[in-house]
């Protein structure tokens, strides 16, 4: 049943890889709940909601955010929805599990004055991968995309002419997003720099090996140079999706508008970004106002 829940969310969701990962990693945790403390085996069992509130409890108790733990409960419910349609089970033992309560963060994102700082004082260097890495520090910077969308992107999505690159987000929906020409300047010198290790890959980014770029080192490139210009406790590439927003809001860009570049669903998961801007409006109020 868990091979045949996977293959659902993969062929029929269209899940990306690294959410089918996630749920899996969920899944076999659970799993080896059960196996420990009550001797069931998820795949053949009955599963009832005490079995999942101790589960919550063991997390907790282990150090887990309630953040991370809903999730996991997403996880959960998504399985077990999935096996009473199919009539494997009677009933849904998450009906009656509710999820924590979560503390509200903030994203966090790189000031304008880092960000500027970051492509004036650290790319200096004439090198393959030195401008390479410039271009996916910036097109994070620039378009918000995310981790997997950037290093899918291929020669075919960029589109000279008008002036926008092609993405391919979550459960293969498409958006085009604007970018800049001086940014335009830099793929196209990208891609004559690619000839240099490789005439056949079609994608973007690449190694100096000539392979398509990978996540680990998408990752390692975002945190080298974000720890130089930025004070920021998270150096990743979401962080610079947070800042893309963050900075395109408190520069009077509509919400909606961004919602659309992000390629949010709902306009929901666009508003915690309104949330930045409100503390910045309070700190400027705070310094500026006699009485505050």
């Amino acid at each position: 049943m868990l091979k045949k829940f996977i293959d659902f969310l993969r062929n029929e969701k269209r899940y990306s890889d690294n959410t089918i990962i996630a749920y899996q990693n969920d899944l076999v945790q659970f799993s080896d709940f059960l196996s420990e403390h009550y001797s069931l085996i998820l795949s053949e069992e009955v599963v009832y909601s005490e079995h999942i509130r101790s589960w919550m409890v063991f997390m907790v108790d282990s150090g887990i955010s309630a953040r991370s733990v809903n999730r996991k409960m997403t996880t959960l419910k998504s399985y077990f929805k999935y096996l009473l349609q199919k009539k494997w089970i009677e009933t849904n033992p998450t009906y009656k599990v509710r999820s924590l309560k979560n503390q509200k963060r903030l994203p966090q994102f790189v000031s304008e004055k880092e960000m500027f700082l970051l492509f004036d004082e650290f790319f200096k260097e004439e090198t393959f991968e030195s401008k390479r890495d410039r271009v996916i520090l910036e097109l994070f910077y620039a378009t918000g995309v995310r981790l997997s969308e950037l290093i899918n992107l291929k020669k075919s999505d960029i589109n000279r002419y008008e002036g926008v690159i092609k993405v391919l987000g979550k459960r293969n929906k498409e958006r085009f997003i604007p970018i800049y020409p001086e940014l335009l300047n830099k793929l196209k010198e990208l891609e004559q720099l690619n000839k240099e290790v490789s005439n056949e890959c079609d994608f973007i980014f690449l190694t100096k090996k000539g392979a398509k770029i990978y996540s680990k080192l998408v990752y390692r490139i975002v945190n080298t140079y974000l720890s130089q210009a930025s004070n920021s406790e998270k150096r990743s590439p979401h962080v610079l999706r947070h800042t893309f927003a963050t900075h395109l809001l408190n520069n009077g860009a509509e919400l909606n508008t961004i919602k659309e570049l992000l390629g949010h669903t709902s306009l929901a998961a666009t508003q915690v970004y309104t949330h930045n801007s409100i503390e910045k409006l309070k700190k400027i109020y705070q310094q500026a106002h006699p009485r505050a």
